[in-house]
């Protein structure tokens, strides 16, 4: 190859490279809409801090009533519900069952002190028992 095509195609790499670069680590990603809006109140307490002996907690539960009372005041974009990807939701949910042979017998027993039963005798004893039983 030439070494003007060598210069052009190296350059090409760069370029790219630096508009990559540019794409996935410089540039900031745009924000998205918020889904919920909030209407801020304000609160008027009925009476003042200084006429409580605990003033602190007092102005602490004021402040808690006062956020307390703004969470009437959020609103939920519904727009997302109407979006074709939401529709386009399905659910996959998948039923977990248990086979039955996990865990210990009595898991607060020390370790080390656990009877191991085997299958066969709880078989044979179950055999017995339904024999005792008219």
């Amino acid at each position: 190859m030439s070494s003007k095509i060598k210069n052009i195609i190296i350059f090409m790499v760069i370029g790219v490279s630096l508009i990559l670069i540019y794409v996935f680590l410089i540039k900031k990603a745009p924000e998205e809409n918020n889904l919920i809006s909030s209407n801020s109140s304000s609160f008027d307490p009925m009476f003042s801090t200084s006429d409580t002996p605990n003033g602190d907690s007092f102005a602490v539960s004021q402040d808690f009533l006062s956020v307390l009372l703004g969470v009437k005041n959020i609103r939920l974009d519904d727009s997302i519900f109407s979006n074709k990807a939401f529709i386009n939701l399905h659910d996959s949910s998948i039923l977990l069952t248990s086979p039955g042979g996990e865990g210990r017998i009595n898991p607060f027993a020390p370790i080390g002190s656990d009877q191991i039963i085997k299958l066969s005798d709880t078989v044979e004893k179950e055999k017995e028992i339904e024999k005792e039983m008219p």
